[in-house]
């Protein structure tokens, strides 16, 4: 990585944070992969409160969550029998331009992948964004997050149904979201994200993928 990309991350304060977000297409993996998912999930959690001297003062560590969040995306980008509306290149416009047109208003896009069936985000929201979602909607801001997924998956969802000429739910209804930490986990999140198609074997190079950005100069 280039020292003008680690100079010019966001640094992480009080009065910022950092999102990596995840949604993805209805229908993008079966109900048994789901349900198996949940059910190790489930069984592991339970074995790593168990490994706490203290619940109630200590916490499952992070680590746990991303090795779950991981498997779980290997799953979406291993099922191509499934819903993939995000490979047609009319549709992935639409999202893409969405996920724009939000920039700089609602948050900071630092970085965003468009995949055959799931989108990643990674997102800045800062006082003036703040300030801005306040004026328009008055909503708190701990909620901004999901009032933004929810306008930009409803407003993508009515638009890329209108191009497959289809109704019914376009997007799965939960999504995931972190709250990026610090520096180091935000240099890892970007990496992941933008080199997501590489890792599915869509492209040898992250810059080859059509439906990538990147805020910085890599």
């Amino acid at each position: 990585m280039k020292e003008y990309y680690r100079r010019n991350l966001p640094h992480i304060h009080p009065a910022s944070a950092v999102f990596f977000i995840t949604f993805r297409l209805s229908g993008s993996l079966p109900d048994c992969i789901i349900e198996k998912l949940m059910d190790e999930f489930n069984s592991e959690r339970e074995l790593q409160i168990l490994r706490l001297s203290d619940p109630s003062t200590k916490k499952i560590p992070d680590e746990f969550y991303r090795r779950y969040f991981e498997t779980f995306d290997s799953f979406l980008d291993s099922h191509t029998n499934n819903n993939r509306w995000l490979t047609d290149q009319r549709v992935a416009k639409v999202v893409m331009d969405s996920i724009h047109y939000r920039d700089g208003k609602e948050y900071e896009l630092l970085c965003a992948t468009i995949m055959p069936n799931h989108v990643h985000m990674l997102i800045e929201i800062g006082q003036k964004n703040t300030e801005i979602m306040r004026a328009n909607i008055g909503h708190d801001p701990n909620t901004f997050v999901s009032i933004i997924l929810h306008s930009l998956k409803r407003y993508t969802a009515f638009e890329c149904n209108k191009i497959l000429n289809r109704s019914g739910a376009f997007w799965q209804s939960e999504s995931y979201d972190r709250v990026i930490r610090n520096e180091r986990e935000l240099e890892n999140t970007l990496r992941y994200i933008i080199n997501n198609p590489v890792k599915a074997g869509l492209v040898k190079e992250w810059k080859d993928w059509h439906y990538s950005y990147c805020k910085f100069n890599l």
